[in-house]
């Protein structure tokens, strides 16, 4: 089994971090891969590693029989966006912040490293979203977390207009709208308003942004179903952003088609947690505020 360990550079003590990992992972005599914008600066390798590890990001997709994303939600997206290209399943290690779709955390390294070399895994496939834009056929849109139509720089509100399936559901000003898997439900379609879908799900969510209308709710549909959005604005230009990662502008009327894609993402899960504590965990589920400031009370 040979691991390639994408990291966010960015992030703090990430080298330590690598390099503590690579140690065990050598104990273990388990191989793996460095992409060079991790090893290298100006030259100089910022770590202790042997050059034969050190591999182009390519090369790290398709030598590696798992992929490593170290940071944090955002590195695990990243790096699951490439790794669908290579059908290769990916393991996310958070030092980032929040990080609630990342499996484990570094002070889990060692049960990582012994799951792995146990077998003691199993990989998840997760939907991936698709959009295609007759304005912009070169490239399909693709989105693991969600696909946010929105007004961009406009100032005011922009007019969205929404079919399933070929039939008219609705129309409405809004400043956007978001399209998000399950992963994707704990994430800005959370903070309007939207439902946490568990990620075993096979669903999509619509979640209007700010609507001017105190009637529009959040729509479940079946990850089925294809979903047309027409954005039309007074503005140049209505934006497109994929896991706020990679953003698009159009120049309205803008129609856009976004379905399931044929190709899921493939996550690894291990024995550390289930989804549901990550919920109570992450999202402090269950916490009663009251009860602790009394408790706090009663301590004193």
């Amino acid at each position: 089994m040979t691991l390639g360990i994408i990291a966010n550079i960015t992030k703090e003590s990430v080298f330590e971090v690598v390099s503590s990992f690579t140690d065990k992972l050598k104990k273990n005599g388990i191989d793996y891969l460095l992409t060079k914008s991790l090893a290298e600066e100006n030259g100089k390798l910022k770590i202790e590693i042997d050059e034969d590890f050190v591999a182009d990001d390519s090369e790290i997709y398709e030598k590696s029989d798992i992929i490593i994303s170290i940071g944090g939600d955002g590195t695990l997206l990243a790096t699951a966006y490439n790794a669908q290209f290579y059908d290769k399943p990916v393991l996310g290690v958070n030092i980032g912040k929040l990080g609630f779709i990342v499996e484990a955390d570094i002070s889990n390294l060692d049960k990582i490293i012994a799951d792995l070399k146990n077998g003691n895994y199993e990989i998840q496939e997760r939907i991936v979203l698709i959009g295609e834009c007759d304005t912009y056929p070169k490239e399909k849109l693709h989105a693991i977390n969600d696909l946010v139509i929105d007004k961009d720089g406009w100032p005011k509100l922009i007019e969205l207009t929404i079919w399933v399936d070929g039939e008219y559901v609705t129309s409405f000003l809004a400043d956007g709208v978001i399209i998000a898997t399950p992963i994707g439900s704990t994430g800005y379609s959370l903070s309007t308003g939207g439902p946490v879908v568990s990620p075993s799900a096979d669903a999509i969510t619509i979640c209007p942004i700010s609507p001017h209308s105190l009637t529009m709710r959040p729509l479940v549909l079946s990850s089925s179903q294809e979903i047309m959005v027409k954005a039309d604005s007074p503005h140049h230009e209505v934006q497109i952003s994929c896991d706020g990662q990679r953003v698009y502008n159009f120049p309205p009327p803008l129609e856009v088609k976004i379905k399931k894609s044929p190709r899921p993402i493939k996550l690894i899960h291990t024995s550390l947690n289930t989804y549901f504590e990550t919920l109570r965990n992450k999202l402090l589920w269950g916490i009663d505020v009251r009860n602790k400031t009394k408790n706090e009370g009663n301590r004193k």
